[in-house]
């Protein structure tokens, strides 16, 4: 039987009725493959009053991968792209050497009830690409390699590649995300696609090489192993995430991703001093905590 770890995460609301659930990093896991961050958030119906929007801030190092299971977001950054994003896509921001970006709610669904459910992962850059140019990629959702599987399930390829489908989303590093949904009690045997590879069902639970995961809840498989995955009797639908380990260990402080202290600190002095280039047409900005040297 394998061995899973399994990492729980920890919960924090972020507006009125808005909970996420952060389970990378975890004290037992730093990352898996060149993810270093994963929020899942919803699924909620939020009221039409409720305010949602993440204003602008910086990011260094790192790139943000946004996909939505439900409603709609607008990205805006520092590079002018202004985006938004329907489930199904994929936003890929890089930031290497920085980049400023804010998540808001579209305008047509202000003032109006709204559904939220979704994840945002970060992807540590290679050292050689955190002083990279800024860059933005958006892969519509009809342009997502899908894979149908024996007995009905389906494999949504949204980075990397898996059963023959290679995805458009262009990355530093060896990636694999995967979105997949199978029928009531179906089972599939994953191979190992990434010599990293976690599971993340959000809304159901599953059965891993015989042992119960439940919703919301990360089971990091065993380096270089596959898994037996069997869906409940309501169906199942998981992501898979992973990838080639980091070639370093790296560092998180705020929204900066660093192999070194010293990135951390000149990039949280430069948010101060207004050094990164803004948002057009945006002027509200999140402070930086306080950085301890």
């Amino acid at each position: 039987m394998t061995e899973l770890l399994r990492l729980h995460g920890r919960l924090s609301e972020v507006a009125a009725g808005l909970r996420v659930r952060r389970v990378l990093p975890d004290v037992a896991r730093r990352a898996v493959g060149p993810f270093v961050f994963f929020d899942h958030f919803g699924p909620v119906t939020l009221a039409p009053e409720t305010d949602s929007d993440v204003g602008g801030h910086p990011h260094i190092g790192l790139a943000t991968v946004t996909y939505l299971f439900e409603g709609r977001q607008v990205h805006r950054d520092s590079l002018g792209t202004v985006q938004a994003i329907e489930p199904g896509a994929v936003n890929w921001m890089t930031a290497g050497r920085g980049i400023v970006h804010s998540e808001r709610a579209h305008d047509d669904d202000r003032g109006r009830a709204r559904s939220a459910h979704g994840l945002q992962l970060w992807v540590a850059l290679p050292p050689s690409m955190e002083d990279a140019d800024p860059a933005f990629q958006h892969v519509a959702s009809g342009d997502i390699p899908e894979v149908g599987l024996a007995g009905g399930g389906q494999v949504r390829v949204l980075v990397g590649e898996a059963w023959g489908r290679t995805s458009p989303v262009r990355t530093a590093s060896p990636t694999l995300y995967l979105d997949i949904t199978l029928p009531p009690q179906a089972v599939l045997a994953l191979p190992a696609l990434a010599p990293e590879m976690a599971l993340y069902s959000p809304t159901t639970g599953l059965v891993v090489d015989g042992e119960p995961v439940s919703a919301g809840e990360m089971a990091v498989l065993p380096a270089g192993q596959g898994a037996a995955v069997q869906a409940g009797m309501e169906g199942a639908r998981f992501v898979v995430i992973g990838g080639a380990p980091l070639e370093r260990p790296v560092r998180l402080w705020w929204n900066f991703v660093a192999t070194d202290r010293q990135r951390l600190a000149d990039a949280a002095r430069r948010w101060a001093d207004g050094g990164f280039e803004p948002i057009p047409g945006e002027t509200a900005r999140i402070a930086a905590p306080p950085w301890r040297d």
